[in-house]
């Protein structure tokens, strides 16, 4: 799977997720403070990120701000991207099951490398819900995001 990672900080746990997504075999485009040179701004890295998911360059994204908060809002300005702030396996499963999530946001601050894997875990197991009231309703959001309009 192609993935796009951004981080506003070079920080160990986002080198962490990299080392992790390839270690697991996906081919891992690198955006923020992770990519020399790269603007690093949260809302610019994670926007980034999610376009390489909105345009077809990447099948998911995963976007890190201290909190994680920045990283999903930004993300989830983005047509057609539909970014979840995770903090635990739990909640990484139900946004992929229920949300068919396709932009996973982590806090910097709260994410240890036990967690880490646990999220990845469950992020990667989940596949999107068929039943129909998760359908209608992952089909809604799109609706919403197609009836939007941009600034």
């Amino acid at each position: 799977m192609r993935i796009s990672v951004s981080s506003d900080m070079d920080e160990p746990v986002a080198r962490l997720l990299v080392e992790e997504l390839r270690e697991r075999g996906h081919e891992v485009r690198v955006r923020g403070a992770l990519r020399p040179g790269a603007d690093a701004q949260w809302a610019v890295c994670s926007a980034a990120a999610a376009r390489d998911v909105a345009e077809g360059a990447a099948d998911q994204a995963v976007v890190c701000c201290w909190t994680g908060t920045g990283a999903s809002i930004a993300a989830n300005k983005v047509r057609g991207v539909r970014a979840a702030l995770c903090t635990d396996a739990a909640t990484a499963d139900g946004a992929r099951r229920w949300n068919d999530a396709n932009a996973l946001a982590l806090s910097l601050r709260l994410t240890s490398q036990p967690l880490l894997t646990e999220i990845l875990d469950a992020w990667f197991a989940a596949e999107p819900s068929q039943d129909a009231e998760d359908v209608q309703n992952v089909a809604r959001v799109g609706r919403l995001d197609a009836a939007r309009k941009d600034s």
